[in-house]
């Protein structure tokens, strides 16, 4: 498959849980998947490999927690420390600035009126949809021209 025509799975990367998303094979669309809740980097590794191949994709894109000011601190390290597992699974990883995302997706969720319970529960999948859809939306488009 081509990279336009190519799901590619987003991960949402938090110390307890994290946050999936994939997009559809033409990359228009971004949508929550699950929740995984942190077991270790081999297990964590594997069940982000394996949902890769469940969605017959290699990319990944994973939020990057950059400071206010933009700079990469010690939560961006812990990032790029995991995402390096995942390339050495065999992953291609792309990185987006999830500044605010989560913020997003909590709004997003209380427009929906859920629950403090259930935010809690869907916030980073929502969030790694919100950086999917960011990212998508910053890749440029074939105009079919």
């Amino acid at each position: 498959m081509t990279g336009m025509n190519k799901r590619i799975v987003a991960l949402d990367i938090g110390d307890v849980r994290i946050g999936i998303a994939v997009s559809d094979p033409t990359r228009t669309i971004a949508s929550p998947v699950e929740v995984l809740k942190r077991v270790g980097w081999g297990p964590d590794t594997r069940h982000i490999r394996a949902l890769c191949d469940r969605y017959e994709t290699d990319e990944v894109l994973s939020g990057l927690p950059l400071n206010m000011d933009g700079t990469e601190g010690f939560q961006a390290r812990k990032v790029r420390e995991f995402c390096a597992q995942l390339e050495k699974a065999g992953l291609t990883v792309h990185y987006q600035d999830e500044r605010l995302t989560t913020v997003t997706a909590e709004e997003a969720l209380l427009e929906d009126h859920m629950s403090r319970a259930g935010r809690k529960q869907h916030v980073d999948m929502v969030a790694a949809s919100v950086i999917l859809r960011q990212w998508l939306d910053a890749q440029p488009r074939d105009s079919g021209i």
